[in-house]
């Protein structure tokens, strides 16, 4: 009887157990799933707060929240996507003789002890002037740029005065490479020179910024012409150099360069003094390279039919002044002679009888008489003979002198030449396939192939033999001229060039290659003329470029001149 009395309660009791175990565990995991329910609810309610953001660039603040999520300026990459300018958080030194207080020593230890701590951290700091910063007491910035590295020794100094704040900076991968083409971004957040002035606005839009901004350089080959022209001005010691790379059939700029250059990432007084961009900005008499530009006119007109026709080559008087050439190639000269020795007389002569109103016509059809076309801000105006051309400046004109143009204005002659006669405006913008503009047609397609028949003579028998790199059927013409100064022509300070195209028979690129005032060194052979400098680097840049723009050396492929070659005994190099 005890026994079934007991058992009933102890048998209830442990139920009524495990029963509330139960209930307080399912409460637990009803309050835990509440409690995620209510975590899902606010993400889910953030997350349709950011798509409303992302989608209308909705914002109360003075950056809404697209903003926030973008950088600070918009990215610049090459045609291949590599990047050529970007921004990334950085650190910079400022001076708040604040932080131990209104009334207390800015700092802790003396100006000059302090300022002798931070030019062993920057070696390029001017230690007397930051010692005279810090003594005065005024706020600002010290140095921007400044490494996680260099961040860590400036807090070991132990002064609160010497903040680091956190910014965004912007920065090129590529060190000074491109330079004249980006420019660089001041203190004020804005694009000074190059593309950065020309983008800033799109640069710094949100609804744009995210996506970067495609130009048409080719950093690889950007490289090499910086690379070989910088070889090329320090073996002939020239003060200068300009080069530039095009596509003959889109105007785009594939490299662009001027010397020497600077590096936007460390601007210093040097790098502001070489800013100024020699392709673009400053105009030259280009000499010779105009005279193949004469002989395409002189086609198109129907003044040479007959390439075998000989012209007299004897000194050419005009009222008080005589045009001679260098030295003395014979009495007469035909077309491929004239070019391959640069006769300044036939030239002279096939100019006159193209006559002045052609003859300019010509040079503005090809944009001789305007600024460049080119996106760039700095464009520099030619130096135009005017509207009405006496005969002899229509002469000079013809061989290269009396018109100052930029190596750009070049460039987009010679591309026209060789493209079957179409002039397009050079652009730094990558072109997409099939969006090339019309351009307009300045010489006839048949007037184009025969200049390519006669360019490739140029690099084959005449003063361009050095840029005949084997296999890729180099064309081009070479051109010295004196430069002008106060009292006339100064015969010692030459500009030598060499405008070129290639592979010839099918012409993709234009190559120009500019020394300005080079010497005769050993590596010329003490000569100082563009057969002797200029045109060597363009030999040596066209093999490394080549392969990488899709055109491959083929010595079994070239341009058929077998009509021209009987007109041309083979012969030296003649002086421009």
């Amino acid at each position: 009887m005890n026994a079934f009395a007991i058992d009933p309660p102890i048998t209830y009791g442990r139920s009524r157990i495990v029963a509330d175990r139960r209930i307080a565990v399912l409460t637990a995991k009803m309050r835990v799933l509440m409690v995620a329910g209510g975590f899902a609810v606010l993400a889910l309610l953030a997350l349709l707060r950011i798509v409303f953001f992302g989608m209308s660039g909705a914002g109360s603040g003075p950056m809404n929240l697209q903003q926030a999520l973008l950088p600070p300026r918009g990215e610049i990459v090459d045609r291949n996507g590599m990047s050529l300018a970007r921004n990334y958080p950085a650190r910079a030194l400022w001076f708040n003789p604040e932080a131990l207080g209104e009334d207390g020593a800015p700092l802790v230890r003396s100006p000059q002890l302090v300022a002798r701590e931070l030019k062993a951290i920057f070696p390029d700091l001017d230690e007397a002037v930051v010692a005279r910063r810090l003594a005065s007491g005024k706020r600002g910035y010290l140095r921007r740029h400044v490494l996680p590295e260099e961040a860590n020794r400036v807090f070991d100094i132990g002064e609160l005065a010497l903040e680091l704040p956190e910014e965004a900076d912007r920065y090129y991968p590529q060190g000074s490479m491109a330079a004249h083409v980006l420019g660089y971004v001041g203190a004020d957040g804005k694009g000074k020179v190059g593309m950065e002035e020309v983008l800033q606005d799109r640069l710094s839009d949100p609804a744009r910024r995210g996506a970067p901004v495609a130009l048409s350089i080719d950093m690889r080959v950007q490289g090499a012409l910086e690379d070989e022209l910088s070889r090329g001005m320090r073996s002939v010691e020239a003060k200068g150099a300009a080069g530039i790379v095009l596509d003959v059939e889109t105007g785009e700029v594939l490299a662009l360069a001027s010397l020497p250059e600077f590096d936007p990432n460390h601007l210093d007084q040097q790098g502001v003094d070489n800013m100024f961009n020699r392709v673009t900005n400053q105009v030259y008499e280009l000499g010779s390279t105009f005279k193949p530009i004469t002989v395409a006119s002189a086609i198109d007109a129907g003044i040479v039919r007959d390439f075998g026709k000989r012209y007299d080559a004897t000194p050419l008087r005009v009222g008080r002044f005589t045009i001679h050439d260098s030295h003395s190639m014979g009495n007469t000269l035909n077309i491929p002679e004239t070019l391959i020795h640069s006769s300044n007389t036939v030239t002279a002569r096939l100019a006159d009888q193209i006559g002045s109103t052609r003859l300019r016509q010509t040079m503005i059809d090809l944009g001789m008489n305007e600024r460049p076309y080119i996106e760039l801000p700095a464009k520099g105006f030619p130096i135009w003979p005017g509207k009405d051309w006496p005969r002899l400046r229509t002469m000079t004109v013809g061989f290269g002198h009396g018109i100052a143009v930029t190596p750009l204005h070049l460039a987009s002659a010679y591309a026209a030449m060789v493209n079957g006669g179409i002039w397009r405006p050079a652009t730094l913008y990558k072109v997409a396939p099939g969006h090339a503009p019309r351009g307009r047609r300045v010489f006839k397609e048949s007037t184009s192939s025969r200049m390519r028949q006669l360019l490739r003579m140029i690099t084959s028998y005449g003063t361009g033999r050095s840029a005949d790199a084997p296999g890729y059927r180099v064309g081009g013409k070479t051109g010295s001229a004196e430069k002008p100064g106060a009292h006339g022509y100064q015969k010692k300070l030459l500009i030598s060039t060499f405008a070129a195209a290639f592979p010839m028979d099918h012409p993709r690129y234009v190559v120009i290659s500019m020394l300005d005032e080079p010497k005769g060194t050993l590596a010329s052979s003490y000569q100082r003329t563009a057969a002797w400098n200029a045109a060597p680097i363009v030999g040596r840049l066209v093999p490394r470029i080549g392969p990488l723009l899709g055109v491959r050396p083929d010595e079994t492929r070239d341009v058929d001149i077998s009509d021209l070659r009987p007109m041309v005994p083979e012969a030296g190099v003649a002086a421009e």
